[in-house]
């Protein structure tokens, strides 16, 4: 008996959200195929010029933009963009600063500050727990 391997595949909207694209955007081609896990490898590895153009101009999904303006992708919603947005539409909204993104990026850094706090004190915690079995 020999045993056969099948080729992993993904759909392409799971491939385009691993690639960090918006699935939307990309060729038709890569929407209605399959792609597989070296396909996915090769893309990351030598990107074709559709996928460079994509990820530098957009549009980009929820979580990359989240990601370039500094904020949640809860935070997003609560600003009410809930569009895919392209980086200059990306830029013009960080040019504006409106209300709603400076509330949001305060709130992120303040989660990002407790985030830290909280791994300390755990790691303080394991540390001392470490210390009493020695």
């Amino acid at each position: 008996m020999t045993s056969h391997q099948n080729t992993q595949t993904m759909k392409p909207a799971t491939a385009a959200k691993k690639l960090g694209v918006y699935l939307e955007a990309t060729p038709a081609e890569f929407q209605e195929g399959v792609v597989s896990r070296s396909e996915l490898s090769a893309l990351q590895a030598d990107p074709p010029q559709w996928l460079q153009d994509l990820r530098a101009n957009g549009p980009h999904p929820r979580p990359v933009v989240a990601a370039k303006l500094g904020v949640s992708i809860a935070g997003l919603a609560r600003g009410g963009v809930t569009e895919p947005l392209t980086t200059e539409q990306i830029e013009a909204l960080k040019q504006e600063g409106p209300e709603w993104l400076q509330r949001e990026r305060t709130t992120q850094a303040e989660v990002r500050k407790e985030t830290v706090r909280i791994k300390e004190k755990n790691a303080e915690k394991a540390a001392k727990a470490q210390d009493q079995q020695s």
